[in-house]
């Protein structure tokens, strides 16, 4: 009943931090489809060698405790299409000849990249994890890849020739090069501050929990998991040095935390650990509580 009562509760906390008010019905939908394609990871990957549904519900709590990210169209559509490309780029698992998944991968960072612009710079992050974990980098799936970070900006050509409106896809590409003071957090406010504390703590404790128990899984699993720890630290750098990109690098942690701390929660049942998922729990409903309180205020 774990995943039933998490979906009850995340619709409660999206109808708290106005769902209807707000008009965010497509934020929702994305959010409901970016669950259930969540739940097809952890399925047709096995991240968690028991029956678990934790990871969907890990997804569930942590995207609903920063709900003051509800308002954002691009950022649903981030995570959407994120866990599209995760959902592909598993299935290359060293196979140097799967191109279409590849493909498909690489079109799903492609199409986020109009609303955020920046998660190109995870191109090159992604083809380090097919060659290092994934080990299906080849200059097939290389170039498979390369294909599909174009396909969307080739698929608008049309759009463009006909209304002369290039500048339109300049200008945002040109932000590429758009750098801000490094470490510049003057913009971050407190209640971003602990919400980002709050999801770096879980990373840490799934990332080092995994590390420790990581050989009770089959090697599959570990190198999924690696990929999981990597994107996460690229994604906490963004933030580091270009702190205006706090959305995105939030988005992208969320999506790559869940698995890690799913894993910790279903699999450790040792007294201090039974207290830590006590903790981890009181913690989310407060922060929870925390940012519907400042939302309800601000707005």
């Amino acid at each position: 009943m774990a995943l039933p009562v998490m979906a009850v509760y995340g619709s409660m906390v999206w109808m708290a931090g106005g769902l209807v008010t707000g008009h965010w019905w497509i934020q929702f939908a994305l959010f409901a489809l970016s669950t259930y394609l969540m739940v097809e990871l952890n399925n047709s990957n096995a991240l968690i060698r028991i029956y678990s549904r934790m990871v969907s519900c890990s997804y569930i709590a942590i995207t609903t405790a920063a709900c003051f990210m509800f308002g954002s169209q691009s950022g649903a559509f981030t995570q959407l299409c994120f866990v599209v490309a995760c959902l592909c780029l598993f299935k290359t698992y060293q196979d140097q000849k799967a191109t279409g998944m590849a493909f498909m991968a690489s079109l799903s960072l492609s199409l986020v990249s109009f609303t955020s612009v920046h998660v190109l710079y995870f191109f090159p992050v992604m083809w380090g994890i097919m060659a290092a974990f994934l080990q299906s980098l080849s200059l097939r799936t290389w170039g498979a890849s390369v294909l599909g970070g174009l396909t969307p900006y080739w698929m608008l050509m049309p759009y463009l020739v006909y209304t002369g409106s290039f500048d339109m896809v300049a200008g945002n590409l040109g932000q590429l090069l758009a750098f801000a003071p490094i470490g510049d957090f003057s913009a971050i406010n407190r209640q971003q501050w602990v919400t980002l504390a709050f999801v770096c703590a879980l990373a840490l404790t799934g990332t080092v929990h995994y590390l420790r128990t990581s050989y009770n899984d089959k090697i599959r699993i570990r190198q999924l998991y690696e990929c999981f720890i990597t994107v996460d630290f690229f994604a906490f750098l963004l933030f580091a040095l270009q702190p205006q990109h706090y959305e995105l690098a939030m988005h992208l942690l969320i999506i790559n935390t869940s698995p890690l701390i799913a894993h910790f929660i279903a699999l450790t049942h040792t007294r201090v650990t039974n207290v830590s998922f006590i903790a981890i729990l009181t913690a989310t409903l407060a922060l929870t509580a925390y940012n519907l309180w400042i939302s309800s205020l601000a707005f």
